[in-house]
């Protein structure tokens, strides 16, 4: 694996320039198909799909961020490099997210697998043969850990990515009320809003009563599903609850200068003691923001590449250490 050499130290430098580097790819040979995914009675999910040139050899779905979609940067440079590595990419919208509020009677959590667990079942229905990955982002990483923790030895995937994951959701939500977060938490709140109120569910005086995350998470997203308050919803939906069942191969990438993540809820016990966990934490990179300044541009791309490529290996470890 090349070493991340960052393109700038500061993270937040990182964090905001990798949201916004332009990604233009000449898409034309991979079209996008979508098509809605009924997961419950009340919930349609949105699937955004491209199919490589020639045979797959193994399909990723990836999980998007919170308040993200499958347009986001990180997924559009991430989708265009499996497929040129020869994998189908399926776009996963969690539930109200990319254009589908009017699809849900609820909203999605950090912690709802359900949909994504629906989903892979219709994939494993085709019977395609073909191997499933999945690549969760920041908030979507919580989910796919969370998942593999639940399903622990399956058939169902393959082998798990989780980039800049918040495996400890109140640590998440307490680092993004700090001051030098305080930015990004009013660009998450106005999205967040925004969202809710397009549900048609909400009053914008409801919303604009809630001045923080954990004040929408307290007051809207933990009574939707029944949880007793933000604090019951962190405990019990933190992927780190789930580390120590998970029995597919799965590769953590994480900066110990994330300015939305403390290293220290990397330091779980079942990261160490998990053969099945491998943990790649380089010095710098901000949140989602690995800008290789040699080579390759996007190096998280280029790692998770490397890591699915070596899972398919027909002899080989659990996850390379």
């Amino acid at each position: 694996m090349r070493a991340f050499e960052p393109l700038f130290t500061n993270p937040h430098v990182l964090t905001i320039l990798a949201n916004f580097w332009p990604r233009k790819y000449d898409t034309s040979r991979f079209p996008i198909e979508v098509k809605l995914v009924r997961t419950d009675p009340d919930t349609q999910v949105r699937i955004q799909t491209q199919r490589p040139s020639a045979a797959p050899i193994g399909q990723v779905v990836l999980l998007h961020g919170l308040e993200g979609n499958g347009e986001a940067g990180y997924i559009h440079s991430m989708a265009w490099d499996v497929l040129n590595a020869g994998f189908i990419a399926h776009r996963f919208n969690m539930r109200t997210c990319g254009g589908t509020a009017h699809l849900s009677k609820t909203i999605y959590h950090g912690g709802l697998t359900s949909d994504l667990l629906r989903f892979l079942e219709t994939l494993d229905r085709e019977k395609s043969g073909l191997p499933v990955f999945l690549i969760g982002f920041s908030l979507g990483g919580n989910v796919v850990l969370k998942l593999a923790g639940e399903l622990g030895q399956t058939k169902l995937i393959r082998g798990v990515c989780a980039v800049s994951t918040p495996i400890d959701l109140a640590a998440g939500v307490r680092r993004l009320q700090k001051r030098d977060n305080r930015l990004y938490e009013r660009r998450f709140l106005k999205n967040m809003r925004r969202r809710l109120f397009s549900t048609g569910r909400y009053t914008r005086a409801e919303l604009e009563a809630a001045r923080t995350i954990y004040e929408i998470d307290d007051k809207i997203t933990a009574p939707s599903f029944g949880f007793e308050g933000a604090d019951h919803y962190y405990a019990t939906q933190s992927a780190q609850g789930f580390l120590d069942r998970i029995r597919v191969p799965t590769l953590l990438i994480t900066s110990k200068d994330d300015t939305f993540i403390p290293f220290e809820m990397y330091e779980h016990p079942a990261i160490e003691s998990n053969p099945f966990l491998r943990l790649i934490a380089p010095e710098h990179g901000g949140h989602l923001g690995f800008l290789s300044k040699r080579g390759a541009r996007f190096w998280l791309d280029e790692v998770a590449i490397e890591f699915l490529l070596d899972v398919l290996k027909p002899v080989g470890r659990a996850c390379a250490r």
